[in-house]
């Protein structure tokens, strides 16, 4: 659990900033119990006849599409995850006008359902699936409930709405990312390792003040005004609780 000091100081660093932007990556959801890619019990540690990377490609996508949606259906979705604390408390700071934005390389949709309005989902949704025949929408339960490979009735495969490794970020998210960095003076970062390019190269330019918090050290961690190894959960939660005596 993060100390008193450095919850003290985030709070205070919210309640002055001018525009506060969040980044976030896997490490956000953890709590929600959906795992992460990169810790000790990650999903890239887990055995497969394929390498992850390789399992959730554009070309494997194209030539085993089974295969792949046999791994995509245990490992990516999780439709009984719940929002947790780190999610509710950017939801509350979005509706107290103290945060700006949510940008996050989640894909499990759970910021939205904490009640977070304006998020920036860099990688896509597991909530929004397509024909790649007709272009008709589907919803996530088409994906869990159709056997084998989904189709759409004109005959196409659904395929996921979410960036695949080979696969660009959507032009409008990298836009809208780059535009709310450039304007916050209060970016905070957490739930990530900085390892995936190119989203964690957004924050290579910023030079407001920064707050990181994970677990892991991350190479930003030199740059940043405060540091905090704590779960995000416990830390917003924690936060929340001081911004409320505030209040009072």
């Amino acid at each position: 659990m993060a100390d008193s000091r450095e919850i003290e100081m985030l709070a205070h660093l919210l309640s002055h900033a001018r525009r506060s932007v969040f980044f976030g990556g896997a490490g956000v959801s953890c709590e929600s119990g959906i795992p992460d890619f990169r810790s000790q019990d990650g999903l890239y540690h887990q055995q497969w006849a394929y390498p992850p990377e390789t399992i959730l490609s554009h070309s494997f996508f194209l030539r085993k599409t089974e295969e792949f949606f046999r791994f995509y259906r245990e490992k990516m979705l999780f439709p009984k995850a719940v929002p947790n604390p780190a999610h509710l408390a950017l939801a509350e700071l979005e509706k107290r006008g103290m945060l700006s934005s949510v940008i996050t390389q989640n894909i499990d949709g759970l910021h939205q359902a904490a009640g977070s309005r304006r998020v920036i989902e860099l990688h896509g949704s597991v909530h929004r699936n397509f024909c790649m025949k007709c272009h008709k929408s589907f919803l996530l339960d088409n994906i869990i409930f159709q056997p084998g490979i989904p189709r759409c009735s004109c005959g196409g495969i659904i395929k996921p709405d979410v960036v695949l490794y080979e696969e660009q970020l959507p032009p409008s998210a990298i836009e809208a990312a780059l535009d709310e960095i450039a304007r916050a003076d209060l970016l905070i970062i957490g739930g990530t390792s900085l390892s995936v390019y190119p989203a964690a190269g957004f924050v290579a330019d910023y030079t407001g003040k920064l707050v990181m918090i994970n677990l892991s050290p991350t190479p930003l961690d030199r740059r940043a005004d405060l540091c905090i190894a704590s779960p995000i959960g416990e830390t917003m939660e924690a936060v929340m609780k001081s911004l409320h005596s505030e209040d009072n």
